[in-house]
């Protein structure tokens, strides 16, 4: 059998580069194409060199393509073969540029095209700018690319199809909706292609109704459609979650005979889950013949976010290859669904398993369900194994931690992560001033603010909603006022609905409740649930009852089913000893089904979250929890306290009782098990579900002074660090 060292050594040695030079057809180059493997190219290389064939522009171009090109090739020998060439013709630039702009160092492509503009005496052509507006589009360069669509226009070439698909792209890419569109328009003959880019631009940029009207336009000019434009009109389908009109596409493509293969098959499988049909993504699974990991981690990440979670796990178990992204798909679905101990678990799964390794989206995630939990133990782990995997801190990354250190009750290094950071984005200034918020540290995260002015980084409406809350949390109404009305005129940001509610909690809080109405009366748009809410929660703190039942009316009549309006109004009502409207709510609470959210405290000991409900004796051990809780209260009550049962929300006449039942809140159950398991050199940190309760606030206060023991408490609304016998709202939440 022939074999491609055998021609290599019987070709004749007396080759000369002038005999080469006139020749094309020389038995040498027709090897190049049969090349299996790296070795025989290079044994062709080192022949041409021998023989003065390599130093033939054309014969040169032929081996470079190959090297570049072949299924076998390596860009780096691709790039030594290139940098051997004397003089390398345009063929040559242009599938250097074209290797270049597909691979990991698209800005490559981009150097190789000014060197060729530069050191050469070729103008780029037709078949040069597609690939050098691609290496653009990679690096996301809208000035570079706004350059090369200049130098297409002076090359009269305006008029290429396949330069303006690529522009289109380019511009997509960079988020240029308005110049993708004017290239689109200025094609005469608008291919297939051309079309696709301008539909799956246009749905990935989230203009879904646009996308979808494109496409309609395309059939009318008589355009045939195929499976990549199909992938883009389900991807707007998607975007509207449009079941009705993405089952018409599915019925479009079978109609019209659309070739469906497994990028199709995956798009119309995605837009079933997202738009809840389960049974139809199922159907199309079973029937499937090829499936891929996108396959797989679609179906997996669907029955997560649906939270059919057992179904999610049987799918990841069926699996033929458990990436990374399938256990990311279920970490999420857990963690999205505030579901954050599940999300933990299956996170210590895959750490123990050692199937994939966590990457950013893992730990992402896995940070978010420890800030749910409150569970810093876990998350400083994942922070040390960040730094132990060398994982660079980008912007996801850094926001995640100083979350999660903030939720979890640990301002300072919270704030040791954000300036620690290489960069810092909006997101991270504005999870930086959240926390500074949610610890009442109000003046500082101001002063914040003011740092981030000083900065290239503009403000968004999120940053305004953390400044105006930490303005609340610190009852900052002067300065609160100054950045709401700031908002427009000076950074260009209209206030929206949280802005609005925002400043109804400031002025409710600091007992300007007759100014929180006046407020209410004159926003532009219409007050929302979160307002009225607001304004209820402020007559809570404050005792008005006639305030609060106006503000429960329009908050019901806003939302029926609101458990927590009935339950806040309740709750005025026991405060001002008007038991009979108490009875009367809940009674009427009993009859519409709605329930009163219990209250609930966890814990973190080791490593492990323990969770306590009022009145629980469900904990393994609450007999030791409940004896630990009759010696705290036997001490507080030898240093003066006297139990607050103005905090009662029920009507108890027997006056131990009503102390039994203030001792049973789940905070107070909480504490006892800190004091008891807790290490003494760390602080008691608890996450309570509710606000918590003056009776809880006040016996926090003294357990910090009487045990030496810091306590952390994060309840629904802000954090309460205790130490001392102080807290550091300084009884103001």
């Amino acid at each position: 059998m022939e074999t491609i060292s055998t021609p290599l050594l019987s070709l004749p040695h007396h080759l000369t580069p002038q005999t080469v030079n006139s020749n094309h057809d020389q038995p040498v180059l027709s090897f190049i194409d049969r090349c299996t493997n790296s070795n025989q190219l290079k044994q062709i290389h080192a022949l041409m060199i021998r023989t003065g064939l390599f130093f033939d522009p054309y014969s040169s171009s032929k081996l470079f393509a190959a090297s570049a090109l072949l299924p076998f090739s390596s860009l780096d020998y691709a790039r030594k073969v290139f940098d051997q060439i004397p003089k390398p013709n345009l063929y040559t630039w242009n599938t250097l540029i074209r290797v270049y702009a597909s691979s990991r160092e698209p800005i490559q492509g981009l150097l190789i095209f000014l060197r060729m503009c530069n050191e050469s005496p070729y103008y780029p052509n037709k078949f040069t700018f597609p690939f050098v507006i691609k290496a653009a589009a990679e690096i996301f360069s809208l000035s570079v690319g706004q350059a090369l669509h200049g130098m297409v226009i002076k090359a009269s070439l305006g008029a290429d199809v396949f330069i303006s698909n690529s522009l289109i792209h380019l511009y997509f890419s960079c988020g240029y909706l308005d110049s993708a569109y004017g290239v689109f328009m200025m094609i005469g003959e608008k291919d297939v292609v051309s079309w696709n880019s301008m539909i799956t631009g246009l749905a990935q940029m989230g203009r879904a109704e646009k996308a979808l009207e494109l496409f309609r336009i395309m059939e009318a000019e008589s355009v045939k459609p195929n499976d990549v434009t199909m992938v883009g009109v389900l991807s707007a389908c998607t975007k509207k979650l449009d079941l009705k009109f993405g089952r018409w596409v599915c019925s479009y493509i079978e109609r019209n005979g659309i070739h469906v293969n497994l990028t199709l098959s995956n798009a119309i499988l995605y837009m079933y889950m997202k738009c809840g049909s389960l049974e139809d993504a199922k159907r199309l699974f079973d029937k499937m013949e090829e499936k891929d990991i996108v396959t797989w981690t679609t179906m997996l990440d669907g029955y997560a976010k649906l939270g059919e979670y057992e179904a999610a796990r049987r799918v990841l178990d069926t699996m033929p290859r458990q990436d990374i992204a399938a256990w990311n798909a279920l970490i999420s679905g857990y963690e999205q669904n505030w579901k954050p101990k599940e999300a933990l678990s299956i996170y210590h799964e895959l750490q123990q398993s050692k199937i994939a390794k966590p990457d950013e989206i893992t730990l992402v995630s896995t940070l978010s369900a420890c800030a749910q939990l409150g569970a810093m133990e876990i998350g400083e782990c994942i922070h040390a194994y960040i730094k132990e995997q060398e994982i660079k801190l980008n912007c996801h990354l850094t926001t995640s931690l100083i979350d999660m250190y903030s939720k979890c009750g640990d301002i300072k290094k919270a704030l040791e992560v954000f300036y620690s950071a290489e960069r810092r984005d909006v997101f991270v200034w504005s999870a930086m001033i959240a926390g500074l918020a949610m610890h009442g540290q109000g003046r500082a995260a101001i002063d914040l603010f003011s740092s981030m002015q000083e900065t290239t980084i503009k403000p968004n409406s999120v940053t305004f909603t953390n400044v105006l809350c930490a303005c609340s949390h610190a009852g900052l109404v002067k300065e609160a006022k100054t950045f709401f009305n700031q908002m427009e005129p000076v950074y260009g940001i209209p206030p929206e609905i949280q802005h609005y509610s925002c400043m109804v909690d400031i002025l409710g809080r600091a007992g300007l409740l007759e100014e929180a109405v006046e407020f209410i009366e004159k926003m532009p748009i219409v007050p929302s649930d979160s307002v009225w809410g607001a304004l209820l929660g402020a007559c809570q703190i404050h005792g008005n009852v006639e305030l609060a039942e106006l503000a429960c009316g329009h908050l019901l009549e806003l939302d029926p089913g609101n458990h927590g309006a009935y339950v806040l109004l309740s709750n005025i009502y026991a405060k001002t000893g008007k038991w009979d409207s108490v009875s009367r709510l809940r009674k009427h609470m009993r009859v519409t089904g709605l329930k009163k959210e219990q209250g609930c405290s966890t814990i973190e000991v080791n490593g492990v979250i323990h969770e306590f409900l009022a009145g629980d004796n469900c904990h393994p051990l609450s007999g030791e929890i409940y004896s630990k809780l009759d010696e705290i209260v036997m001490k507080l009550k030898s240093v003066g306290y006297v139990p607050n049962k103005s905090h009662l929300l029920q009507l108890i006449e027997e006056d131990d009782m009503q102390e039994r039942a203030l001792n049973l809140h789940s905070e107070k159950l909480a504490i006892a098990f800190g004091l008891l398991y807790g290490k003494a050199s760390q602080p008691i940190r608890i996450i309570k579900n509710l606000r918590v309760c003056g009776d809880c606030h006040s016996v926090a206060k003294r357990v910090s002074r009487l045990y030496n023991r810091e306590i952390i408490l994060r309840d629904r609304y802000r954090f309460h660090h205790f130490s001392g016998g102080q807290c550091s709202c300084k009884d103001y939440w």
